[in-house]
This record gives structure tokens, sequence and C-alpha cells, in this order.
């Protein structure tokens, strides 16, 4: 075994942080695309092996002697898909896992928990999904610690709340702040509600740390990535003082608020599948809920922790949500980003 990672899925969002984070810590990274499609861009330190995921073959061979899988695939957002495609995918990432003798990453998230969830989450907090999504979810993880027992494989279930940094495709750019730069923004909840949120690139690095820390063959360990524990308040402040910045507002200026309209997105449930699966998560933006980080701690030691603030001006610019025809000039004078980590 040498410090080599296969990340199945990996022009996928979480996939594409992950594989990155591997390559920084010296890693050598192979990274699975599905055959057919245009070739990824090229990224230092990563090698692009194309293969579906269920060619355990092809993927075997290319990724002899890995030490780590990481299985960052994911279906379209709707019960459907998930129902259809995700046991079969798991399943893929387990036998793979198990002819390499790797140890398998899985990202979790609170769907688990369903709308009665306690407002701080454990690793060994019950799980009552509410949910399709959520039923499957748990199905997903009993089918892992399954696999883990049967084929003696180390696996570990890395649980995070909503995503936000390092790209496109979340909550924070599909809609809440589409309009940023037209000094508005859109919530999808209570704003005083407390949400789970991860930082991309935080997690990433957790899930190269966990790699490092190595796992126990024959169990599923489950650990909770804290991230960032927020309000729509702490959201609206952030964005504030990155829209002063930017130039978008004037000096303490007010963002004007938007709520989603919840009662259209029902109307047009029973006809667009999506539409019907966001609707069901609604609960998530109401219902208070953090994540305990304590098992991950005492597992990795420190973890990864961009300030609130940092994150979100970071994740703001990689958005480059300013008008085409502003951007030439930029933010005024004195009102410059500050890049994260």
């Amino acid at each position: 075994m040498d410090n080599t990672v296969l990340v199945l899925g990996a022009r996928g969002r979480l996939g594409g942080a992950v594989a990155k984070a591997f390559a920084a810590a010296g890693w050598r990274v192979l990274a699975q695309r599905r055959a057919g499609g245009t070739a990824p861009a090229a990224v230092a330190g990563i090698e692009w092996v194309q293969a579906d995921a269920a060619d355990t073959a092809t993927l075997q061979r290319a990724a002899a002697g890995a030490r780590v899988v990481v299985h960052a695939m994911n279906p379209a957002y709707t019960a459907a898909a998930w129902r259809a495609e995700a046991p079969g995918l798991m399943q893929s990432a387990i036998d793979l896992a198990a002819a390499l003798r790797s140890h398998l990453l899985f990202p979790g998230n609170v769907y688990n928990f369903g709308a009665d969830m306690p407002p701080v989450l454990t690793p060994d907090t019950p799980q009552r999904p509410a949910t399709a999504k959520g039923r499957i979810r748990v199905e997903l993880e009993q089918q892992l610690a399954q696999g883990a027992r049967q084929h003696g494989l180390a696996a570990t279930v890395i649980r995070a709340g909503d995503f936000f940094g390092a790209g496109r495709g979340s909550w924070l750019d599909q809609v809440i702040v589409k309009k940023l730069p037209q000094g508005r923004v859109t919530w999808p909840g209570a704003l005083d509600a407390p949400h789970a949120w991860a930082y991309l690139p935080d997690l990433a690095r957790v899930f190269v740390d966990v790699a490092e820390a190595g796992g126990e063959p024959g169990l599923c360990e489950v650990l909770h990535f804290a991230g960032h524990t927020v309000t729509g308040q702490d959201w609206l402040a952030a964005l504030t003082e990155v829209a002063w910045e930017q130039g978008w507002l004037p000096r303490d200026g007010a963002l004007r608020t938007g709520r989603l309209p919840w009662g259209l997105m029902r109307l047009a449930s029973p006809f667009v599948p999506l539409v019907a699966s966001l609707q069901e998560m609604r609960y998530l933006w109401d219902v208070p809920h953090a994540l305990d980080g304590a098992a991950l701690a005492r597992r990795i030691g420190a973890k990864p922790h961009t300030p609130f603030l940092e994150a979100v001006r970071t994740a703001i610019t990689e958005l480059d949500l300013a008008p085409r025809a502003a951007r030439s000039t930029g933010p005024r004078a004195g009102h410059s980003i500050t890049q994260g980590v």
C-alpha cells in the first residue's frame, strides 16, 4: 500500500474538491470519470481514469495498491434516481474497495435524522428519516456497514451539512446569492434557525486527514464534521460585508431579503421531480440542527476550519457574480476581497 487514493465521481463538486485536497497533501490521486463525454481539464497531481463505476475490473487494475477509495458519486437529485441508482453505486464502491483492500470513505448528510431531529446531532443520534431520500441515505449507510463486516473492510462515513465554496451547484449559488450584485438575497426558510454548513475546502481536507488516520477492518465508523452552524441572519451579515467590499451596496446599506416561493413549488411538485425533491427537504431550513464534531476531533486532532466570513468571501469571489459590464472596473477603491485558505 502507498499513498494512492482513487476518487470515484471526481467530476462532481465534492469529488473534485477531495481530489485536489489529496493532491495538495502529496498523495497520488486517481480520479474516476465516466466512460465517454468530454475530457476534463488537466489538474496538477491528478490522473484521470475513464471507466464507469460498475467496471470494477478496469478500476481495480488502474488503482492497484491504492490505500483509500472515496465514494463521491451521486445520482440526479430526485428520489426516483436515488432509489434506482444509489444502491448500485454503493455496491460498486464496496466491491472495488474490498478487492483493493482499501479504506472506503463516504460522505454522509443530515437527511437520515428527519424533521424531529434534536438540535445537536452526534454519530449516535437515532436516525428517523421523514422523507424518501432520508430513508435511502439510511439504507446506503446500512449497506456500507454490512459490506464492511462481510469483506473485513475499513469504512468511514463523514457526515456534513450543506456545502458552500469550491464551485457551483449548491443552495448558495443557485438560490441564495443569485442576485447579490443587485443587493438582494433569497433565503429558503426561517432566518433565525441554526443550520449546518460545510465549507467544502475544509471538508475535503478532512477526508485527507481521516484517510491518513486509517480505519479498522470490518468496521464502519461514523464521524461528524461540525463545519459552520449559522443562521440566515449570520449569512446576511457576512453577505452584506461582502457586498459592501465589492461595491454592490453603499457602505451601511442593507440587503433586501426575499423568500423562496414554496407555495408555487408545492403546486409544481407533481409535475417536476426535482422540485418535489426540494420541497420534501424544506424542513431543514426551519428545524435547528448542528453536527457535533467531537468524535472527528478525537480521530484526527485539530480540524480544518476557515473562519466563516473568510470562507464566505472566498466562496462569493469564486462564483464571479458581478455583471459582465462591471467586471473590468472591479470593486470600489478600498474594498478589495481577501482570499481565503
